[in-house]
């Protein structure tokens, strides 16, 4: 087994960590097929910062107003008056200044969350594709946690420019989902080679080494968010995970995962596993957070002594 890490986009493959230019595609086009998940989100965020941009301007507007209010408040609750209006003007200074600069981290918060949830989720959706070397031997692959389908569908489009005949199942924990999800495989061009259904990613409705390739993105970090993120329960949920992951994986097969915030318990994981060839990419900030492309080898056979022992990869 083999660990590899890779911090640096320039030392890396390019094809690994770029997608090429008949893959390049507009934001616009993007969102028009695909849309936005978690849109909720945004619009709070836009909220949030229009709300604050609103205050910053009335602090200009009526700054003087306001540090005539302070000074009195300062009089009010001073034991002296000395110094009394130049405390004003500074609390009033320093609030409106504080206001103002939330509202650009909130703005700059906003712009993150969209281009990650549009353009970057696409281009991560290249990457995670470019991670396997041959696709026209994949006859079946998965996407854990599948959502509106950029990923599905890339992986899609890679088995369609191979001339495969294989196909990739796409698993959500909602119906209404993964009927989306075949709408947008059919706007793709490549309906024929998705099929959508709805599981439970902690115990995956598929059989023991099933899958010739494995992929998920930004999906794992959300189970077992119930119990809060930083959670011994939360952890042995994504634990449960990986290993569910690991075992529909066929003997050979290839993982990627690109998830935020818990990467080195992955690959403490996939290590206790004994996964092959384990490779993390170059930090990414995605959702205002970091993020990984963690990808792994399932070996074909495990060798104690001199006999050949197949692994129970069961959690």
């Amino acid at each position: 087994m083999s660990l590899t890490i890779k911090p640096h986009l320039h030392h890396q493959n390019h094809r690994m960590h770029k997608p090429t230019s008949t893959n390049s595609r507009d934001w616009t086009q993007i969102y028009t097929v695909y849309g936005m998940e978690q849109w909720q989100t945004l619009l709070f965020l836009v909220f949030q910062a229009t709300l604050f941009s609103i205050m910053s301007i009335l602090f200009l507007l009526y700054y003087q107003p306001i540090c005539q209010f302070l000074d009195t408040f300062f009089l009010l609750t001073a034991t002296s008056s000395t110094g009394g209006g130049s405390a004003a003007r500074f609390a009033a200074g320093f609030i409106g200044c504080v206001t103002a600069l939330s509202a650009v981290c909130l703005f700059f918060a906003a712009g993150n969350f969209f281009y990650s949830s549009v353009g970057l989720r696409y281009e991560m959706a290249q990457r995670i594709v470019s991670c396997v070397n041959d696709w026209s031997n994949v006859k079946v692959a998965l996407d854990i946690g599948c959502g509106r389908g950029i990923l599905l569908n890339a992986v899609a489009t890679q088995l369609k420019k191979t001339g495969s005949s294989g196909r990739v199942v796409g698993l959500d924990r909602s119906k209404g989902t993964t009927l989306s999800t075949l709408r947008t495989a059919n706007v793709e061009g490549v309906g024929e080679y998705v099929t959508c259904r709805e599981g439970d990613v902690r115990s995956l409705p598929f059989g023991d080494n099933y899958f010739d390739v494995v992929v998920s993105a930004t999906f794992v970090h959300t189970v077992g968010k119930e119990y809060g993120h930083r959670t011994v329960e939360a952890a042995a949920e994504r634990m449960r995970v990986l290993g569910e992951m690991v075992r529909v994986l066929k003997p050979g097969g290839v993982g990627v995962v690109w998830d935020l915030l818990h990467v080195p318990e992955y690959v403490r994981r996939l290590q206790e596993l004994k996964m092959e060839d384990i490779t993390v990419s170059e930090r990414v900030t995605a959702f205002m957070m970091s993020s990984h492309i963690v990808s792994f080898r399932k070996p074909i056979q495990h060798i104690l002594g001199p006999c050949e022992v197949r692994l129970d990869w069961r959690c």
